[in-house]
């Protein structure tokens, strides 16, 4: 029996949400707050280098906040669609609402929200519309068990009926595509931040070709990361999402376009590094801050001649001039020094 104004009294109501997710907010914060940080203190560097400086804290800190963030975005595969639809069991009455879908490594993320015609009131049904729902497949998790929480708490049926879909035991087979593809992509992004952290410290060294190669792997990983999400969802056919007169379709979101853009910066900077190093090793040398200082050291061809200079020689060495011994001294010397033997007559 409904009560309240249609509003079943047994069915919770949309709980306050944060405007974004709080892992996503610490990452940034904490890039951001780096990125002050190194602002702060860079009019302390002099001439040139500052601008050296500058592009190379921004490109590093821009490429290591990418692959945090899209590890745990949510926006990998998304789809939004305007219907009209049933909001909840036991009841008929339908709403105007948008539904949204967003996949991610990790889980689902389905929203919902009313839209309103002009003229019409704030609230449909005498009660604000506005879900913001997540289901997850991490190691450790039980995405059933969330489904399973999800129809005790009365949630409105385009939610759960979406959440359906995902579910391991559902005939359109989504839950294992896309669980795989998550877990092999997050590996695969894991490594790429590791490889990032490689590259920062070995571009602070001399060995920068060493720190160009990990920007090439850090690239690489990203693509096969991308590699592994189309393909994993590419292998069956899409299951249809129909959500009262609409259909809802889904397409690559904004996490694996920026992936994508990132992964090719860092296969184009690690490139760029290895053709300077051949052609110009010491203006990269000199964009790192890393010139010799002292001219009786000679670089290798290779990196780390810091590290193991070169010396002449002894071929190439000054030959010290020989300096001519008087032998006068040298046989007053002797004389003083052995006493003469005295002259015994029998």
């Amino acid at each position: 029996m409904a009560a309240l104004g249609h509003t079943f009294p047994f069915y919770t109501g949309p709980k306050p949400t944060f405007p974004m997710d709080t892992t996503l907010a610490v990452i940034i914060t904490i890039f951001l707050t780096a990125l002050v940080t190194f602002i702060i203190i860079l009019p302390g560097i002099r001439g040139k280098t500052r601008l050296f400086w500058l592009l190379r804290v921004v490109t590093s800190l821009f490429i290591g906040a990418v692959i945090l963030a899209v590890n745990f975005s949510s926006e990998w595969s998304v789809g939004q669609v305007s219907t009209n639809t049933t909001y909840k069991a036991f009841s008929p009455e339908r709403i105007s609402a948008d539904v949204g879908l967003q996949v991610g490594l990790g889980g689902v993320n389905i929203t919902l929200t009313a839209t309103l015609p002009p003229g019409t009131p704030v609230q449909q049904l005498n009660e604000t519309i506005a879900y913001n729902e997540a289901f997850t497949w991490h190691l450790g998790k039980d995405y059933a068990g969330e489904y399973a929480g999800a129809l005790r708490k009365g949630l409105p049926n385009p939610v759960l009926y979406l959440a359906e879909k995902f579910t391991p035991h559902s005939p359109c087979g989504l839950y294992n595509r896309y669980r795989l593809a998550g877990h092999y992509a997050s590996a695969m992004l894991w490594v790429a931040f590791l490889c990032w952290l490689l590259a920062n410290v070995m571009l602070s060294m001399p060995v920068l070709l060493y720190g160009g190669h990990m920007l090439l792997a850090t690239g690489i990983f990203q693509l096969l990361a991308l590699l592994f999400f189309s393909t994993a969802t590419s292998l069956t056919p899409p299951c249809p999402l129909r959500l009262g007169t609409a259909e809802l379709h889904t397409h690559h979101g904004p996490a694996f376009w920026i992936t994508l853009a990132t992964g090719l910066l860092c296969l184009l900077l690690g490139l760029l590094m290895a053709l300077a190093h051949r052609m110009q090793p010491h203006r990269l040398k000199a964009f790192f801050n890393q010139s010799p200082e002292d001219p009786t050291l000679e670089w290798n061809p290779e990196e780390g001649g810091l590290l193991s200079p070169r010396y002449r020689p002894i071929a190439e060495s000054p030959v010290p001039p020989d300096i001519p011994l008087s032998q006068a001294p040298s046989e007053a010397c002797c004389g003083e020094e052995t006493p003469a033997e005295p002259d015994c007559a029998l």
